[in-house]
């Protein structure tokens, strides 16, 4: 007597597995994690940008930021009243897309709290960083776009002007 399987059990077994397969296809959707792990990037770039931001205004003896709204990609800031300009510098010495030079705090005995300016995840088409920057008041906004399920209900919560990108920073109303 021969002991093994009948092709009909191999065949009912590779059936299962392909269901199974199919259903955590379905309910992990890869697609979605993929954006979520971008939005999270995106989310984690604004909080260090938005402490740097903060820390610089705090204890730079002279801080100063350069007019104007820029942006990583050659697209147009839909939701910032100033022109925009593409810039893909990632430096922090005020020539970046972030119009503030993080180098002065060595005047006071700090170091630039970034190496580098962050660059959004895809960088492409409708997902960019862009910022504005109003010299006079000090006045300050930082924009993305959020794909996720999970996290763009943040643009429409987060107090800014526009419901269709996610903004901070400390201009009033984020209108910039």
């Amino acid at each position: 007597m021969k002991k093994g399987f009948t092709l009909v059990e191999l065949l009912v077994v590779i059936g299962i597995l392909a269901v199974l397969t199919a259903a955590v296809v379905v309910v992990l959707n890869p697609a979605e994690l993929l954006k979520q792990s971008r939005d999270a990037q995106r989310l984690s770039d604004f909080d260090a940008l938005r402490s740097a931001i903060s820390l610089y205004l705090s204890t730079a003896s002279n801080p100063a930021f350069t007019n104007g709204a820029r942006t990583m990609v050659g697209s147009t800031c839909q939701t910032l009243t100033m022109t925009c300009a593409s810039n893909t510098i990632t430096k922090v010495d005020g020539t970046g897309w972030v119009a503030v030079n993080f180098n002065e705090l060595t005047g006071v005995g700090l170091s630039s709290p970034l190496a580098a300016l962050p660059t959004d995840p895809t960088n492409s088409g409708s997902y960019y960083y862009a910022g504005a920057f109003d010299s006079v008041n000090k006045y300050y906004e930082l924009d993305s776009v959020l794909e996720s399920s999970k996290y763009s209900g943040r643009m429409s919560t987060d107090g800014g002007s526009s419901t269709s990108t996610y903004e901070v920073g400390n201009a009033p109303g984020l209108a910039l």
